[in-house]
């Protein structure tokens, strides 16, 4: 199974709401959506370490102060594709900048483009960008590579202990 990160770095937009740093892929799986920062961790790499470096690496941002907000195990025919753990923060230093990776944009929290994103995003980012946490399991079916997978099922769990150690 796959492990990889999603980092979702928020901040005030003045108004008394929030934006969320989105990225749109500019190539590789889910080229064309948006995202949170991540990706695969590398040998040895802790997973709060690889949301560091693929959000610096990708959109130039330093994230810090990472609080671990999400498991989610992501199922391919029944068999255990990805593993993924999602982080939010509102520490962070710089501005983002696009990279042959990703272009990153601030969005209003109220504005997610759900309709551009993972079938399953919609169950559990929200609760995510609320300061809730979430452990969950996404089924998809008939498809390789698995953003040509048919989204098929899923069980949440909220309010879970995810520890902070990661």
């Amino acid at each position: 199974m796959i492990e990889t990160t999603l980092c979702f770095p928020l901040r005030d937009d003045g108004d008394d709401a929030d934006d969320v740093l989105l990225i749109e892929k500019r190539r590789g799986l889910g080229e064309g959506w948006y995202n949170g920062p991540g990706g695969k961790l590398e040998s040895g790499e802790t997973p709060r370490d690889c949301a560091v470096r693929e959000t610096r690496e990708e959109v130039g941002l330093d994230v810090r102060d990472l609080e671990k907000a999400g498991e989610l195990t992501f199922l391919l025919d029944g068999e255990g594709h990805t593993f993924c753990h999602v982080y939010r923060t509102r520490s962070f230093e710089g501005e983002p900048t696009s990279s042959e990776e990703a272009h990153p944009e601030w969005v209003p929290v109220d504005d997610v483009p759900y309709d551009r994103m993972w079938d399953d995003d919609h169950l559990w980012l929200p609760g995510v960008l609320a300061g809730n946490t979430v452990a969950g399991e996404f089924r998809f079916e008939g498809g390789k590579p698995l953003d040509e997978a048919a989204f098929v099922d899923h069980d949440l769990e909220w309010g879970v202990s995810l520890g902070n150690e990661n």
